[in-house]
């Protein structure tokens, strides 16, 4: 009895951090305060220095306004690359047309321009894939802002996904 019970916590070990790798799961200190911080999920893992596709969310109650761009800023010290050609925004399970997808290094921001703007109050999940992962572990903060429509849109703080790179 006592065997199965010792094998069952080593499988329990070495399974938990695996799964928790993939997704935000629990952040207890990063300095970002607990309303502020956004999901996401890593299909892929999440490895270093790896192919990867990262789905960012912004839960409905953080989109107060509607929103025709989004902005994704990243820290200096993350090394990945994006392909501005395999991202896709995703609202309440239908896909949105884009305009165009912006990749500004030198700012360390990638903008997502829509056709067309996404209503207030809805669910998104912007799909970057093709994302090659940083060639080192850690945890990136990715910063989120969306503008509105109109003549003058400023970008509005969404949240913060906190990303951990195995």
């Amino acid at each position: 009895m006592s065997a199965i019970a010792a094998t069952g916590c080593l499988l329990a070990g070495f399974s938990a951090p695996i799964l928790a790798q993939n997704n935000s799961g629990l952040t207890i200190f990063s300095g970002v305060e607990r309303p502020n911080q956004l999901g996401y999920y890593l299909d892929f893992g999440g490895n270093r220095d790896q192919r990867d596709r990262y789905r960012l969310r912004v839960p409905s109650d953080k989109m107060e306004l509607g929103v025709k761009t989004f902005a994704i800023s990243y820290p200096d010290y993350y090394d990945g690359k994006f392909d501005v050609d395999s991202v896709e925004v995703v609202a309440e399970g239908q896909s949105i047309p884009i305009d165009e997808v912006v990749w500004n290094k030198p700012d360390r921001v990638l903008l997502i321009y829509l056709a067309d703007p996404i209503e207030a109050g809805k669910s998104v999940e912007l799909v970057l894939s093709n994302v090659r992962n940083p060639r080192w572990g850690g945890t990136y903060y990715f910063e989120g802002r969306a503008a509105a429509p109109g003549d003058v849109p400023l970008p509005r703080y969404l949240g913060t996904w906190i990303v951990s790179i195995q």
